[in-house]
């Protein structure tokens, strides 16, 4: 195997695969390597979804300006790549008379960024756009252009696009040291060496790890753990907008809001985390949510939580967006936290043209910037729908009665570019398993269709890779 590359990306969440995807635009040989068994494992599997509009930021930062073009590069980016996304606008809600300015603040920064349509509501004016909203509501800002997207689907169609394009992706390959070469970079990753004549950081909460390999100007990432709980799709509509508190210097504070697919969402805390890898959900922080939430919503009804989960943010402690060249073609993109979601198209330009300059990439003559999700006959009409069993019965088989997913669904998930090969695999690129009963009846089924699929032996499936096996052993012996 050829282990030479014009430019490795260590990372494959979606400011590595975002890089990836406006890099694939050039003639170079690209390789993305992630630790991880799948696209999409990290900080980008567990956030709020939300596009935000950009009024949080302080002006003049690369936060701030990667925000905003992000935000408005994201409707052609959603449409070419099939990603579930909706401008539901959003509404920063004051309670405390006396945090008025606050909201007038925010109002003043948003404008200095270059955000549009920003208004401040009074408390007539928010209770009419939503009725569940606090009765101490006094005021609040409401930003027209944030929006909610499926955050699994813009990671997975970034990755596919690139590699539909010529990027290289290796899974299960933790970089373990990086060295200076003549030609460029020596990578130790997995069992190999690869070389590279530049290197991209995309490491998420590990980024200041690889940073420090190679520069004395060291870095320091604080993993911030963030609980959520998520609510059935049967209470649709308690909220139409991302309900946000004032912000404070640990962030947004506890949310509100809908999915893109009818759920609604609350959350996230922000703990500290000693792990950079795990993040279990805790008894506290799931109570910290709830205590949050009953400050700006009322009637949470909360019987209908159908489960709680939780990430990490990768905090640098300059609290900024760091994408630059550090050293001789190794470049960096750290502490991408919130709003980097949002961000990822816009850092996804701006590495490109640094690294393409640098390198002095010539783009290429052909290029295919649109991507398809997984056809789903239940956003079909009827005679669409009908043609589709038709042609291929197994859209006609249910796996997942709770998202109403076929077995023909699953089948595109594994059998598509960068396809499935985990239970959180399939789960992320077709929503089998996260309906109500949290894949407690479809999990078996998806784990034949996986087996039968990938020729993965059925006791050595697993739910998101490594030693995450489902199964220990029998219970019964064969006869």
């Amino acid at each position: 195997m050829d282990n030479s590359y014009d430019i490795i990306i260590i990372g494959a969440g979606v400011t590595g695969c975002a890089i990836a995807r406006e890099l694939s635009k050039y003639e170079a040989r690209i390789l993305v390597v992630e630790k991880d068994e799948d696209v999409c494992t990290g900080t980008s599997k567990a956030n709020s979804g939300i596009v935000h509009a950009g009024y949080d930021a302080k002006p003049g930062t690369l936060k701030a300006k990667m925000n905003i073009r992000g935000n408005e590069l994201m409707t052609d980016l959603a449409k070419d790549l099939d990603i579930p996304f909706k401008r539901i606008g959003s509404l920063v809600v004051c309670i405390d008379e006396e945090q008025k300015q606050g909201i007038e603040d925010l109002y003043q920064r948003g404008l200095a960024n270059g955000v549009q349509g920003l208004k401040i509501l009074n408390r007539d004016e928010v209770k009419e756009l939503e009725p569940n909203i606090s009765d101490n509501v006094v005021c609040a800002l409401f930003a027209p252009t944030a929006g909610v997207i499926c955050p699994f689907r813009l990671n997975i169609a970034l990755a596919e696009c690139a590699c539909q394009n010529g990027v290289e992706f290796r899974f299960n390959t933790e970089v373990t040291d990086i060295n200076e070469s003549e030609n460029g970079w020596i990578i130790s990753a997995g069992n190999e060496k690869l070389n590279s004549k530049a290197v991209i950081n995309a490491a998420g909460c590990h980024a200041d790890e690889m940073h420090n390999l190679i520069s004395d100007n060291k870095y320091h990432i604080t993993a911030r753990r963030g609980d959520y709980i998520l609510l059935d799709r049967a209470l649709e509509g308690f909220v139409n907008h991302v309900i946000f508190p004032q912000p404070t210097k640990l962030g947004k504070g506890i949310l509100v809001t809908p999915t893109v697919h009818g759920n609604t969402l609350i959350g996230p805390t922000a703990i500290d985390n000693d792990s950079k890898d795990e993040a279990p959900v805790t008894a506290d922080g799931i109570a910290k949510v709830l205590e949050g939430q009953a400050k700006n919503v009322t009637g949470l009804p909360v019987k209908q939580v159908i489960t709680g989960f939780s990430g990490l943010r990768a905090h640098e402690d300059s609290g900024e967006f760091i994408l630059k060249e550090e050293i001789n073609c190794f470049f960096d993109c750290v502490g991408i936290e919130s709003p980097g979601l949002t961000a990822c198209p816009a850092i996804g330009e701006y590495m490109a043209d640094l690294v393409s300059s640098k390198l002095q990439l010539v783009i290429k003559q052909q290029w295919n910037g649109i991507c398809h999700d997984v056809k789903k006959p239940f956003e079909m009409d009827e005679k669409e729908r009908d043609q589709l069993i038709k042609e291929h019965p197994e859209y006609g088989r249910i796996i997942c009665r709770c998202e109403t997913i076929t077995e023909g669904e699953i089948i595109d998930a594994i059998r598509r570019t960068l396809g499935a090969r985990s239970l959180d695999g399939v789960k992320r690129r077709t929503r089998a398993g996260m309906g109500r009963c949290q894949g407690g009846f479809c999990s078996p089924k998806v784990m034949e269709i996986l087996s039968r699929e990938t020729g993965i032996p059925f006791n050595e499936i697993t739910k998101n890779g490594g030693n995450s096996k489902i199964l220990t052993g029998r219970t019964k012996n064969e006869s």
